[in-house]
């Protein structure tokens, strides 16, 4: 692209931009007009994209890639999001989470206090009126990583808004449940593996997004979200777990066998609400059964036999 094209867009930094959501980010926004870096600790997808690799849990680290690239939005996606992994090292994921952000918001109160940021947060987050409900140390990092976020808002005056997709969905390497299931078909068609899907409950409940559609609310956001508010981004739409299953069954031509450890545990349909997003205009487009095509065709085309 120009240079001098590229110096007439706006900035936008994107951290995590080499995982699941990083990838579809950053191509969405270069191809909405978007100048583009991407943060990275490892070899980056793309050629067209700027990128720099950044230790976000350094300090000295986070205050130069910021005086450098001098952003106009930042979205942070980067960070440690497996429940597991935080029980081993609980430290690790309180500053991948944690810290990261600390470093991110106040580098930008001193050098470009009028970034617009969006920090993603979890539904997994407790309620830090109620210590009972925390569950692990993953949740921990996610309520003070938001916690912080808001806090910074309020007392800064930054302009920083906190998102909360619900379960992503959508073609790419993920470790998402239906992306855990499309990679056992695929297996199971290109393999003379055991034609078996095993499940720990199937009326599980849980609402899927397509990751697309997440990208394209994060732009609304930039647009016209308000500074300090939470954004929920879901379907809106509960499935469970066999409804994810008998969804994908006609999509291949493998009759496997489908094996559940919970039989009758019933689970209540998972309710949230979007009505502050849509009211901005956003509205997802792409339905599940098509995200769960892509995923798919994802896995068919780079899973070696």
């Amino acid at each position: 692209m120009d240079s001098k094209l590229m110096s007439s867009l706006p900035k936008l930094l994107i951290t995590g931009a080499n995982g699941f959501t990083g990838k579809h980010a950053c191509r969405h926004f270069l191809n909405t007009g978007f100048e583009i870096m991407a943060v990275t600790r490892t070899d980056f997808f793309s050629k067209e994209i700027q990128t720099t690799n950044c230790d976000l849990t350094n300090k000295e680290d986070v205050i130069r890639m910021i005086k450098k690239f001098k952003p106009n939005y930042l979205l942070h996606l980067a960070g440690q999001n497996h429940v597991g992994k935080s029980w081993i090292d609980p430290i690790s994921s309180l500053e991948a989470n944690f810290l990261s952000t600390l470093y991110l918001v106040e580098s930008l109160r001193y050098i470009n206090p009028n970034c617009k940021v969006i920090i993603v947060g979890s539904a997994l987050q407790f309620d830090p009126q109620d210590i009972s409900t925390l569950t692990n140390p993953y949740s921990l990092s996610k309520t003070l990583q938001v916690l912080i976020s808001q806090a910074w808002e309020v007392l800064y005056k930054l302009p920083i808004i906190v998102a909360k997709p619900s379960n992503l969905i959508g073609p790419g390497v993920s470790n998402g449940v239906c992306s855990i299931f499309a990679r056992k078909i695929v297996e199971m068609e290109k393999r003379d593996t055991e034609k078996v899907i095993e499940v720990s409950n199937l009326h599980a409940q849980r609402d899927f997004i397509d990751v697309r559609d997440v990208v394209t609310a994060y732009e609304t956001l930039f647009k016209k979200g308000s500074s300090g508010e939470v954004y929920d981004i879901a379907s809106g739409q509960s499935r469970s777990l066999e409804e994810v299953i008998n969804t994908f069954k006609p999509l291949t031509g493998v009759n496997f066998e489908l094996k559940s450890q919970i039989h009758d545990q019933v689970e209540k349909k998972v309710e949230i609400k979007t009505d502050k997003l849509t009211n901005l205009g956003w509205g997802p487009q792409f339905p599940f059964e098509v995200s769960l095509v892509d995923i798919l065709t994802f896995y068919r085309e780079n899973t070696k036999i």
